[in-house]
């Protein structure tokens, strides 16, 4: 009899479709344990790329409405990421030393008050002091999910599902360039940051249901079976994937530097010697110093593409959501397929592939998006801009797993906190940047056209091209810093 029921539970359409979906998250996470949290991340990290996507697709009402300059729009994004930047450090502290998911929770709130408060705006400077209250709460997002990630998801996958949580940075891009800019155009940018406080709001009850908070230093706390989810129990660890860079780095031999093995509890570090120790891990500084340009290309992007589509190729702006998903599928793609790819590169004993992955990501793209931003045809250009998206979006699942790699996992909070703190200060300058270089070399005529926009890009894909020789300068060190952080961790749990 209990076999018939379960026979019939799982022989229907919704039987069908279970186990479709647990092959699928099998095959792409690991376990359908997994998916859950990966889910919440991702869609923790789509809410700041969707708030500042919406920002970008709405940047036309909103210089119309409020009667600004592009440099006065790009200030709007430059306040919350300068913000933030303050706020990470003592934030990656708490990442470290509290619990992650109740800051988590508090975080996403604060985001959905500040989104209220920016909606209501009467004026520039109200939704100005509304960027801050964000800023101030987007600060916490990346060294929380980035800790967490260490401790729920095994060394050996976390590439690969890192790629999938920083989707979420895509998929909240494209959400705000094409619903918020729907919204905008059709009834108000307004409506659009309400429409973002509800779903923060939504997200921050999910998260604070659904995602449980891991204990530290246990990488692979998620289970990757049903049954070890079913029944609440870790499954043996000879199924857990084994830590694929610290593996193929001692097949090499490879000894650690003794002067930087961490033998004490961290959590008991002062900020400043946390961060001098951070920044005493060379590889650590070249990846902190590439992911910034990365971004700071990508923010400038964000901002300024919809009005630099509008006036460049001469389309209107309802016509950009056919063409976004596909730029928008593209970067999926290659954020995705990458981290598979050093995932499995590394099982084979390719240690320099989380290095070598991002350089050629950040290289390619700089030279896809040359041609893409020059050509005046829509169709001519879409392609390459959505291979270029692709190759910057492929540069980012690898980086974040290298990190992982090189710090001690009870300062991933901090060292978190640390490169936000740059990346937030170049996504902070770069809107700015971009509105006022476009302002400058377009002109009166150049603003209507176009032209500025098109020249500002073509200037700043230079520190793309930067950051690939950046990583393949700095991928001799990677596994030293890889055998080093290993042997703090060993020293710590034994």
């Amino acid at each position: 009899m209990a076999g018939s029921v379960g026979e019939g539970r799982t022989s229907g359409p919704h039987g069908v479709a279970e186990r479709l979906l647990a092959r699928w998250s099998r095959r792409l996470l690991g376990g359908p344990g997994r998916a859950p949290a990966v889910l919440l991340l991702a869609s923790v990290l789509a809410l700041n790329s969707a708030d500042t996507g919406t920002l970008g697709a709405a940047a036309a009402q909103l210089e119309a409405s409020l009667g600004i300059s592009h440099a006065r729009l790009g200030l709007l994004a430059t306040a919350s990421s300068g913000v933030g930047a303050f706020a990470s450090v003592p934030l990656g502290v708490l990442a470290d030393r509290s619990n992650r998911v109740r800051l988590l929770v508090i975080t996403v709130a604060l985001w959905s008050a500040a989104m209220v408060a920016g909606g209501l705006a009467p004026g520039y400077w109200w939704l100005l002091g509304s960027r801050l209250l964000l800023g101030a709460a987007v600060a916490a997002a990346g060294p929380v999910v980035v800790s967490l990630t260490g401790d729920l998801i095994p060394p050996g996958d976390r590439a690969g599902v890192l790629g999938w949580i920083l989707t979420g940075e895509i998929v909240g891009a494209g959400v705000g360039l094409l619903v918020g800019g729907e919204l905008a155009a059709a009834l108000s940018w307004r409506a659009a940051f309400l429409l973002l406080a509800i779903a923060s709001g939504v997200l921050a009850v999910a998260v604070w249901r659904l995602l449980p908070e891991p204990a530290r230093g246990g990488a692979g706390q998620l289970p990757t079976e049903r049954g070890a989810s079913e029944s609440g129990h870790r499954p043996d660890d000879s199924r857990q994937p084994v830590d694929r860079a610290q593996a193929a780095i001692a097949d090499r031999g490879v000894a650690p530097a003794r002067g930087r093995v961490v033998g004490e509890d961290p959590n008991h570090w002062s900020l400043g010697r946390s961060a001098v120790y951070l920044l005493s891990i060379p590889t650590n500084r070249l990846l902190i110093v590439a992911s910034a340009l990365g971004y700071f290309f990508f923010a400038g992007m964000r901002t300024f593409i919809v009005v630099f589509a509008v006036r460049h190729f001469g389309i209107p702006q309802t016509a950009l959501g056919a063409l976004v998903p596909v730029i928008g599928v593209a970067a999926l793609a290659g954020a995705v397929l990458a981290g598979r790819f050093t995932d499995r590169a590394l099982a084979r004993g390719h240690t320099g592939v989380r290095i070598l992955v991002p350089a050629f990501g950040y290289v390619a793209a700089a030279l896809l998006f040359v041609p893409g931003v020059w050509l005046t045809s829509a169709l001519a250009a879409l392609p390459l801009i959505a291979l270029g998206a692709g190759a910057l979006a492929a540069a980012n699942p690898p980086l974040d797993a290298a990190r992982l790699d090189i710090v001690p996992g009870r300062l991933w909070g901090r060292a978190e906190s640390l490169r936000t703190v740059l990346r937030l200060v170049a996504e902070a300058v770069a809107p700015a940047i971009f509105g006022w270089l476009a302002d400058q070399l377009g002109g009166p005529g150049g603003r209507s056209s176009g032209t500025g926009l098109r020249d500002a890009f073509l200037i700043m894909l230079v520190p793309l091209v930067a950051n690939g020789l950046i990583l393949v300068a700095g991928r001799r060190g990677y596994p030293v810093d890889v055998a080093t952080a290993a042997a703090s961790d060993q020293r710590r749990t034994g």
